[in-house]
């Protein structure tokens, strides 16, 4: 399958802060790529990088097969793109914001287009009044319209449904779904929402701190036959380094607070009479299913703001 996003040991510093660290993932074409991390796990950066506002500190990124760096330009006009909350002319319409934004991105304006556009978005009825009327959801709503003005292969979404209320979540979420399914567009979404990447995600990357701490399909993911098991005992790191010696080592997680394995659910009372046997005193012994119950279990503990 062909790759649209390939990124390769990515970091970026500001001063002594390091936001993104050593960050290497792959997006292929036609994926609903979900990237979950806590406020401040250094996801805008990242995109910001992609979209080259930002420039990295170490790595290489490429996108459609070509290097960023080489083909800035070329790379840039297959990309659409909103970060988190879209500036528009408040005081014009939403058909003149689109107006604006769509020459400027040198496309060849008509009105078809441009209410074909809206139609899209769900705004086809209210082209026609001021955007300082609309509600956050429908202005989340113009800045993907404007994004897909110049009708992009990637369509890159930074919190796209911040501050909205439920109806809002929902309807951003089927038009993602939308652009998918129906477009065949590549999208990814960054997004602390975790169920909301659950309902929407082909594949899910998952970063803390600026680290990458799991990429997978949401099949895998969630496949129920892989259960994840959080362990408690008297002392976690003497335990982990016993696992990860043992039978049980290839399923272990790197330590985060409690241990952590994925193991079939059949092998679960193997592992506690193991933990027993190494007179290992167990305060605590649980299944996770839920990408949210994983997504809090490693991503745990005090965060640092990144930009």
């Amino acid at each position: 399958m062909q790759q649209i996003i390939k990124v390769e040991h990515l970091s970026k510093n500001f001063g002594k802060l390091q936001a993104v660290n050593n960050l290497s993932f792959t997006v292929n074409r036609g994926d609903v790529y979900g990237f979950l991390g806590q406020n401040g796990a250094g996801k805008s950066t990242t995109i910001r990088m992609l979209l080259t506002l930002i420039t990295p500190t170490s790595g290489s990124i490429e996108l459609f097969g070509k290097s960023l760096t080489l083909n800035r330009k070329e790379i840039l006009q297959q990309i659409g793109a909103m970060i988190e909350r879209p500036d528009l002319y408040k005081y014009l319409s939403a058909y003149d914001n689109l107006k604006i934004f769509a020459q400027l991105s040198g496309v060849d304006v008509t009105k078809d287009l441009l209410m074909k556009q809206l139609d899209v978005v769900g705004l086809a009825a209210r082209a026609n009044d001021k955007v300082k009327g609309f509600s956050q959801g429908m202005k989340q709503r113009l800045g993907i319209a404007i994004a897909l003005v110049h009708n992009p292969q990637l369509v890159i979404l930074d919190e796209p449904t911040n501050g909205l209320d439920p109806q809002g979540i929902a309807d951003i979420r089927n038009l993602i779904k939308s652009l998918s399914v129906e477009q065949g567009k590549t999208v990814v979404v960054s997004s602390h929402l975790l169920n909301e990447i659950e309902q929407i995600a082909t594949r899910i990357l998952i970063v803390d701190k600026g680290k990458k701490v799991i990429e997978g399909t949401t099949q895998e993911l969630l496949d129920p036959n892989q259960t994840i098991v959080e362990i408690e005992t008297s002392n976690n790191q003497i335990t982990h380094t016993i696992l990860a010696e043992s039978v049980f080592g290839k399923t272990l997680q790197p330590l985060l607070g409690n241990i952590a394995l994925t193991l079939h659910k059949n092998q679960i009372p193997e592992l506690n009479k193991y933990l027993v046997n190494q007179n290992i005193a167990v305060y605590s012994l649980q299944q996770r299913h839920s990408l949210e119950d994983y997504f809090l279990r490693i991503t745990k503990g005090d965060y640092v703001h990144t930009v």
